[in-house]
């Protein structure tokens, strides 16, 4: 009888590789987990799911793929709906399948026009250096994406819409998010003047079912759809809040998606009447404080909306974190939210000329209750207006990248709300030519530092800027980008998420023996 010795660290190593966890028990083992030596491994495969980005027929959409440079775990390509081939590169695709809410029983968008794929990004073949491709018109289809061996690791797509007229014109932004099963969206509208949908994209081979639930000032507001929303394999589903319900409408809702089955890409569009239009993402998960960083200097009017899903109410404190240092808005200090309900405060005059953060913490420190957060923030005046959408972050662990940045058009929030940081910034290389460029920021403990000179040598294009702490506290980070067009201030504001480039395993070996 031989007796083969297994090493369980190789098949958690590659669990966790793939899909960013793993964990060892030998049978029988009833004991308490204990501590175990772990290292940090980079992932052999990352999935991105974009939205489809307008239903205007002038919308003009510049998608950026990036994958920072580092060291990956293997060979691979970054492709739209692609799949591992050893290295062989693959063109990217995309594939549109259209969801109800949007088509007809022919098969033709609401415009009249069949479907179309259009360019998407072109395929990544190594890290370090961004590639574009434009998409234009409304027949756009949502794209879902992955990215394998070396470059998986922080794999980037931006989708940038400008939509130069119409009622509810503007500069969309979004950096394009994981496949997941739980999303919170505070600052959506059901009001008459805001046209909000919440876009449900399943990447996947099998269907999924989410649920939206709606959430207003006096509590839940009652769905007409209870038995959840399908959504088919390899398609999306946009569905408008308004018609979600039946009752008032509300000027601030919380959205929250789940899946009973499956997971789904998940974001809203917002798109008012008077003031413009952008992309609501998805806040950081509840917790007891949050961080919103990237507020202009120049914001015309802030609104801070938030939700406690607990049982218990939430007593905040409000305070802008700016470059000068922490301070208490005159007349909004504080915020009250109960549970189960959606809050909302107008902060006028919050910036007074100097960008920041807004750092929201328990008002007795000894009663911290969860919470998600966001803002609605609006450049410009009277007919010249646009709008955009800071949700809650989280601070950057490892490293955090955003895509599709221009000279003299971009500008980077490094928040540092509790203690002194260091950062390194590098800008890549551009799109189209360009040196990278690298630099450590020192931010203050309570103060935002921005930056807006950090460009790369000889740029031609669009570039990206990554983020990784080097020292000290945490740090949380967003980049306006800003193209003025006729007089309105367009911009559009995106955080910066942590890129989950890396994943802990176990380091020591445990053996089973197997008996032959």
């Amino acid at each position: 009888m031989k007796r083969t010795t297994l090493s369980l660290i190789a098949v958690a190593t590659a669990l966790a590789a793939v899909t960013g966890f793993a964990s060892l028990t030998a049978p029988g083992d009833t004991a308490p987990p204990q501590a175990k030596a772990t290292t940090r491994l980079p992932v052999e495969r990352a999935g991105l799911v974009c939205p489809a980005p307008s239903t205007s027929e002038v919308g003009e959409t510049l998608y950026t793929s990036y994958t920072p440079p580092g060291t990956g775990a293997g060979t691979g390509t970054a492709a739209g709906t692609g799949t591992p081939n050893q290295g062989k590169a693959e063109q990217p695709t995309a594939q549109l399948r259209p969801a109800a809410s949007t088509t007809t029983s022919g098969g033709t968008s609401q415009t009249g026009k069949k479907p179309k794929a259009p360019k998407i990004p072109a395929t990544v073949t190594a890290p370090g250096k961004p590639v574009t491709a434009e998409a234009d018109g409304p027949a756009v289809p949502a794209l879902v994406g992955s990215a394998t061996g070396t470059l998986a690791p922080g794999w980037t797509v931006q989708q940038s819409t400008v939509v130069p007229a119409g009622g509810a014109s503007g500069l969309l932004g979004l950096s394009c998010g994981a496949p997941d099963t739980d999303f919170w969206f505070p600052a959506a509208s059901t009001a008459k003047e805001r046209q909000d949908y919440v876009h449900l994209t399943n990447p996947d081979d099998s269907a999924a079912v989410a649920d939206v639930e709606l959430f207003g000032p006096e509590g839940p507001l009652k769905s007409q759809f209870t038995d959840g929303i399908p959504v088919p394999a390899r398609s999306t589903v946009p569905v408008l809040l308004s018609t979600l319900t039946g009752e008032a409408a509300q000027q601030s809702v919380t959205v929250h998606v789940t899946t009973r089955s499956g997971r789904i890409g998940a974001a809203v569009g917002a798109a008012d009447d008077k003031l413009g239009s952008d992309w609501i993402a998805a806040a950081a998960d509840p917790a007891s404080r949050a961080v919103l960083p990237g507020i202009p200097a120049d914001a015309t009017s802030v609104r801070l909306v938030a939700f406690a899903p607990g049982h218990d109410d939430a007593d905040l404190k409000v305070q802008l974190v700016s470059a000068t240092g922490t301070i208490v808005p005159a007349g909004a200090g504080s915020l009250h939210v109960k549970s189960g309900m959606t809050a909302s405060v107008d902060l006028p005059d919050l910036t007074r000329g100097e960008g920041g953060s807004l750092l929201l913490t328990p008002s007795d420190p000894k009663k911290p209750t969860p919470f998600v957060a966001a803002l609605r923030v609006v450049r410009g005046k009277g007919a010249n207006t646009e709008i955009a959408f800071v949700p809650a972050a989280a601070a950057i662990s490892g490293r955090a990248t955003v895509a599709d940045n221009r000279a003299k058009a971009s500008t980077l929030f490094l928040t540092a709300p509790d203690a002194a940081a260091q950062v390194k910034v590098t800008a890549s290389a551009g799109s189209g030519a360009g040196t990278p460029v690298s630099r450590t920021v020192t931010v203050k403990a309570g103060t935002t530092t921005t930056l807006t000179d950090l460009v790369p040598e000889g740029l031609k294009g669009s570039y990206a800027i990554t983020v990784e702490p080097v020292s000290g506290g945490k740090v949380f980070a967003a980049r306006t980008l800003a193209l003025p067009l006729d007089g309105t201030p367009m911009f559009t504001i995106q955080t910066l998420v942590d890129d989950r480039g890396t994943v802990e395993v176990p380091t020591a070996h445990q053996d089973l023996g197997v008996l032959d």
